[in-house]
C-alpha cells in the first residue's frame, strides 16, 4: 500500500492516517487510492473491530490536489475527453460507501482543517475528535464545483438543510468551535490532547461490542430515509440479531456479576 497513506491494525484497531503532510494532505489519485483500498481492508476484515482515520502533519485533509486536478484536466482538453471528473465514481465515492457502510464504528481524529473532500471524509466518520484549531470548510463552490464525497447526504443530516445549504452556497472557513456549535463535533479537545483522545475513544469501540455497534450504525442511517414503521421493523430484526449475539450474553452477565464485560466482538 503506498505510503501516502498508512495502515496499521493493532489489537482489533485500524487506524488509516493520511500522510501527504507537505501538501496539507490533499488527495492526489495515489493518496485516493490507497484511502480507497485502507477503507475495504478495513471493512473486510474481521480482526477489526473499529477504525480510526487520522492524519500528519497540520492539516486533516484540503481535499483535491488542486496541482494535479488542473493537469489532468489540460490533459481531457488536448485528448477531447472528460475523464479527470470520473475520480468520482471511482475514487471518491468507494472510500465513503467504505466508511459508511463498514459494520463496524469508524472515529475520525482531526488534526487541522479539513476541507472538500476532506470534511466529507470527517462527515462519513461515526464518530469525530476534533482539535480546537482545526477548521472546516466545504470549499466546492469555491472553485466551480458541487458536493461529493458525500456532503450533500451527511451534512445535512448533522446540522439541517438550511445550515448546510448556506456553507455549501457561501464556503467559509468555521472553527472548530462553531463546529462543535453546529454539532458536527462530537468531542472537542486541546490540540496537543487530539492523538491521545482519538486513540483513546477508538480503543473504547474496538474493545466493545461490535455486532452492536454495526447494528446501530447500520439502524441510524437506514432510519434518515424511512418512515418510523419502517424504522421500527428495521429495529426488531437487529435487536433479534444483536440479543443472538454472544457479547450480549457477555454483558449480561457481567451486569448481573457487576464486573466489566470483555467483549468478543461476536
Amino acid at each position: 500500500m503506498a505510503d501516502t497513506v498508512l495502515y496499521e491494525v493493532t489489537d482489533g484497531l485500524a487506524t488509516i492516517t493520511i500522510n501527504r503532510p507537505d501538501a496539507m494532505n490533499a488527495m492526489n489519485t495515489e493518496a485516493k487510492v490507497a484511502l480507497r483500498d485502507a477503507a475495504r481492508e478495513a471493512g473486510a476484515d474481521p480482526a477489526v473491530r473499529a477504525v480510526l482515520l487520522t492524519a500528519t502533519g497540520r492539516a486533516f485533509c484540503v481535499g483535491q490536489d488542486l496541482k494535479e486536478h488542473v493537469a489532468l484536466l489540460a490533459a481531457d482538453r488536448e485528448a477531447g475527453t472528460g475523464s479527470t471528473m470520473s475520480t468520482v465514481r471511482e475514487h471518491y465515492n468507494p472510500i465513503l460507501k467504505a466508511l459508511t457502510e463498514m459494520p463496524k464504528p469508524v472515529v475520525a481524529g482531526v488534526n487541522g482543517v479539513a476541507a472538500g473532500a476532506g470534511f466529507g471524509f470527517v462527515l462519513a466518520a461515526d464518530y469525530r475528535v476534533v482539535a480546537d484549531t482545526a477548521a472546516f470548510n466545504t470549499s466546492f463552490a469555491g472553485v466551480a464545483l458541487t458536493a461529493d464525497s458525500g456532503v450533500s447526504w451527511t451534512l445535512p443530516r448533522l446540522i439541517g438543510q438550511s445550515r448546510a445549504a448556506d456553507l455549501l452556497l457561501f464556503p467559509r472557513s468555521i472553527s472548530a468551535q462553531e463546529a462543535y456549535e453546529l454539532g458536527i463535533v462530537n468531542k472537542l479537545v486541546p490540540a496537543a490532547d487530539l492523538a491521545a483522545e482519538a486513540a483513546a475513544v477508538a480503543r473504547a469501540l474496538a474493545d466493545g461490542p461490535t455486532l452492536a455497534y454495526a447494528a446501530l450504525k447500520e439502524s441510524l442511517a437506514y432510519g434518515a430515509g424511512h418512515s418510523l414503521a419502517e424504522a421500527l421493523d428495521k429495529e426488531d430484526e437487529l435487536q433479534t440479531r444483536a440479543g443472538a449475539s454472544e457479547d450480549h450474553s457477555i454483558a449480561v452477565a457481567a451486569f448481573l456479576a457487576k464486573e466489566k464485560p470483555k467483549y468478543v466482538g461476536r
